[in-house]
């Protein structure tokens, strides 16, 4: 599969599973990883850098790098689990018998 396949020529984003997918999603997802892995970030760099990677995690979940890539950075990894747990749908209630 190539990228046009996912997101043809012409067009900047998709939906995948009611998620919009734009183009540059992975590239700005790692570009913040990058910010939050640098020790000389400024705390607002930092800051901005968790929001904006905050919001890419949906899409980045609809897109299932999670379930393929395992993030090499504990502080990373965690900072996304966090996040994915908060998105996660709480489990349903067991049926009483």
């Amino acid at each position: 599969m190539k990228a046009q396949d996912i997101i043809p020529d012409g067009q900047d984003f998709t939906v995948i599973d009611g998620h919009t997918v734009r183009k540059g999603s992975v590239g700005a997802f790692l570009a913040n990883a990058r910010v939050l892995e640098d020790p000389n970030a400024t705390a607002d760099e930092r800051r901005i850098a968790r929001d904006d990677l905050a919001a890419l995690i949906p899409t980045l979940d609809a897109l299932g790098l999670f379930d393929v890539f395992e993030l090499r950075s504990p502080a990373l990894r965690d900072e996304v689990a966090r996040h994915r747990v908060t998105l996660s749908p709480a489990p349903a209630a067991s049926p009483r018998a």
